[in-house]
């Protein structure tokens, strides 16, 4: 069912920060950093996968995303809703559902053996797909999805995640050479901002985050293992 209210950009993303924070979705620590995907260090780390499991907080970003898509790229806008394996697929599942559209998932790589693919589900030539993922950091990893979507004969112009770091300013570029928009509920400083109104961690940690906020690359390169 497509939602009918309409909460502004700003509330969707104090709310989604909040609703993140509150079932520990965030994780933060300056002083013994986590290790990302791309092997360089971060005080910050979230986990969207855990959104799954509560459906009220589930349900109701799900709303915010249908929205925030319908309201930015139109309420016609699509014929394909597409997951990004993994943590793209429930979310995916999810918005397709409220946009009573068709739904298909995309895999990293070809699975080798049977028909080699790598769109799972009926994707066809001219139609209008939006990605949906988790998360993003620099935007590269979508790169891949779309061009496998592309390759169909469909047409991908537009992603939609949860979050987005908000922190790397290539990111966008990236995308948009790639014929991209995207589209998110919020960001690190959204959530950063929740945090600090909520008490949520300590006033150190706060700082410290906000110090890789503001230079993720330099505080990266100061902090990365010797």
């Amino acid at each position: 069912m497509i939602p009918s209210t309409y909460p502004d950009q700003a509330e969707i993303a104090r709310l989604t920060a909040r609703m993140l924070l509150e079932i520990e979705a965030v994780h933060l620590n300056a002083e013994d950093p986590f290790t990302l995907a791309s092997g360089l260090p971060s005080p910050t780390y979230i986990d969207c996968r855990k959104l799954i499991s509560f459906p009220r907080i589930r349900a109701t970003l799900m709303d915010f995303l249908t929205i925030t898509v319908m309201r930015n790229a139109g309420f016609e806008a699509f014929d394909n809703i597409a997951g990004g394996e993994t943590a793209g697929i429930p979310f995916a599942a999810l918005v397709a559902e409220r946009m009573a559209l068709p739904m298909t998932y995309v895999r990293k790589k070809p699975k080798g053996y049977g028909r080699n693919a790598r769109i799972e589900g009926a994707m066809s030539e001219g139609q209008r797909v939006l990605l949906v993922e988790d998360l993003t950091t620099d935007g590269g990893s979508k790169l891949s999805f779309v061009d496998a979507i592309r390759d169909t004969g469909a047409t991908c112009g537009h992603t939609a995640v949860i979050f987005y770091y908000g922190i790397f300013p290539e990111t966008e570029k990236t995308l948009g050479e790639h014929g991209i928009d995207l589209h998110y509920l919020c960001t690190w400083w959204d959530v950063l901002a929740e945090a600090k109104a909520a008490g949520t961690f300590s006033a150190a940690t706060l700082e410290g985050v906000e110090a890789f906020l503001n230079d993720p690359r330099g505080w990266q390169e100061r902090n990365a293992p010797k």
